[in-house]
C-alpha cells in the first residue's frame, strides 16, 4: 500500500509542476487576461473550415513556427506554442515540411503534428488499372483538386522528367504511377501530376530491364495497360502477356475487351450511360471503328489505354513462356480465365463458360 502511495504522490507533484509551469509563462506573458477562471488570450480561436498551409524550414526555431501559426490565423499565441514545445520535450524533433492546418486548431495539436511529421492532410490511394479521368475523380473526391484543373495540366511539355524524353508521348495515360500519395489541399495540379511521373520514373523507368526485350518501354507500357484490365487474378497477369505476345508474333489481333471499352469512351453519352468500362458489350460494339479497337485494328492500341501497375508491366517484361493463344473468362466469380491453343479449344470453352 505504500508504494501506491508514493505513486500517487509523486503523480500529484508532476502535476502541480506543471500547472505550475504553465501559470508561471501565462503570469509573465504581456497581455494575458483573466476574468474568473476564463484566460482570454490562450483560449483557441473559434473554429474555421478555412485551411492554411504552413511551411517549416529546417532548423525553425519553436518560436518562428508559433510567430507564423499566430500571423495565419492557426492560433491564438505564439509564446503558448513554443512553451509547450519546450513542456512536451519535442524541441530537436519539429520536422521541416508544408503542414495544412485549419484555423482555431488547439495549439498542443498543431505541436504534435509537427513533431510527428504530419504535413499532409489528404492521403490518397490511385489504384492500377484506372484511367486519368478516373484518378481525377478521386483526387477531387478527397478535396485535393478539382477532375479538370488535373486533366488540364496532363500536358507533357510541362513537365522535365527524364523517361518522357525516351517515349516521346503526347498523352500521358498510363504513365501516372499508381501508388499511395499524400497531398494538401493547395498542392497545384502541377505538382500533382508531376509526382505520379516522378513514381514512374523510379518504379518503372529506373528500375526494370528492357535488355534483350524486342518491345520499348511505351510498347510494355501500351500492352501491360491492356493486361491490368484483363487480369483479375494476379497470378494470370505473365499467362495474359503470354498469350497477347503470342497472338502479336502470329499476326493475330489482341481482340481485348478492354480495348473496345476505352473506344467506346468517346462518346460522352456511352460514358454518362456505361461509365468508363461498359460492363456487357455488344456485337455492334465490337466492330466499333476506332484505332484502339483491338477487335478492328491488329496490333497494340495508339496509346495505353489505362495506368497500368509494377505488376502488369512486369508480367510483360517476363511473360509466362506458353503455346496459349485464346482465353476466356470462366464466370464463376474466381476472376479465373481457361486458356486454350486452338481456336476449336477456345470455342469449346467459350460454349462452356459463355452460355
Amino acid at each position: 500500500m505504500m508504494g501506491y502511495r508514493v505513486l500517487a504522490t509523486l503523480t500529484l507533484i508532476a502535476a502541480l509542476a506543471l500547472t505550475a509551469g504553465v501559470a508561471l509563462f501565462v503570469a509573465q506573458t504581456p497581455g494575458a487576461i483573466f476574468d474568473g477562471d476564463d484566460v482570454k488570450t490562450f483560449a483557441p480561436l473559434p473554429a474555421s473550415e478555412d485551411t492554411v498551409l504552413i511551411t517549416v524550414g529546417a532548423g525553425e526555431s519553436a518560436g518562428d513556427i508559433g510567430n507564423a501559426l499566430e500571423a495565419e490565423g492557426v492560433i491564438r499565441s505564439a509564446r503558448l506554442f513554443e512553451v509547450l514545445v519546450g513542456l512536451t520535450g519535442v524541441q530537436n524533433s519539429l520536422e521541416a515540411g508544408d503542414y495544412e492546418f485549419d484555423r482555431g486548431m488547439a495549439t498542443i495539436e498543431t505541436v504534435h503534428r509537427i513533431a510527428a511529421g504530419r504535413t499532409a492532410s489528404r492521403t490518397v490511394t490511385l489504384q492500377e488499372g484506372l484511367r486519368a479521368e478516373e484518378m481525377g475523380e478521386i483526387l477531387e473526391n478527397n478535396g485535393i483538386l478539382t477532375k479538370q484543373a488535373f486533366l488540364d495540366a496532363l500536358a507533357p511539355a510541362l513537365y522535365d522528367v527524364p523517361f518522357l524524353q525516351e517515349i516521346q508521348t503526347t498523352d500521358l495515360q498510363g504513365y501516372l504511377f499508381p501508388a499511395r500519395y499524400e497531398f494538401n489541399r493547395k498542392t497545384s495540379a502541377q505538382i500533382v501530376v508531376e509526382t505520379l511521373l516522378r513514381g514512374f520514373q523510379s518504379n518503372v523507368a529506373d528500375s526494370v530491364q528492357l535488355e534483350g526485350q524486342a518491345l520499348t518501354l511505351a510498347q510494355v507500357v501500351t500492352l501491360a495497360a491492356i493486361v491490368e484490365r484483363e487480369a483479375v487474378v494476379a497470378e494470370e497477369r505473365p499467362l495474359i502477356a503470354g498469350v497477347f505476345l503470342n497472338r502479336i508474333r502470329a499476326g493475330i489481333p489482341l481482340q481485348a475487351d478492354p480495348t473496345v471499352q476505352f473506344s467506346l469512351t468517346v462518346d460522352p453519352a456511352s460514358v454518362e450511360q456505361y461509365g468508363y468500362w461498359k460492363r456487357d458489350i455488344t456485337l455492334d460494339d465490337l466492330r466499333y471503328d476506332s484505332p484502339y479497337n483491338t477487335y478492328v485494328y491488329p496490333g497494340l492500341t495508339p496509346a495505353p489505354i489505362t495506368n497500368p501497375g509494377l505488376d502488369s508491366i512486369e508480367a510483360v517484361i517476363r511473360p509466362a513462356t506458353t503455346e496459349f493463344l485464346f482465353f476466356v473468362a470462366k464466370g464463376d466469380g474466381t476472376g479465373q480465365h481457361e486458356f486454350a491453343e486452338t481456336l476449336e479449344e477456345h470455342l469449346n470453352n467459350v460454349e462452356k463458360y459463355q452460355q
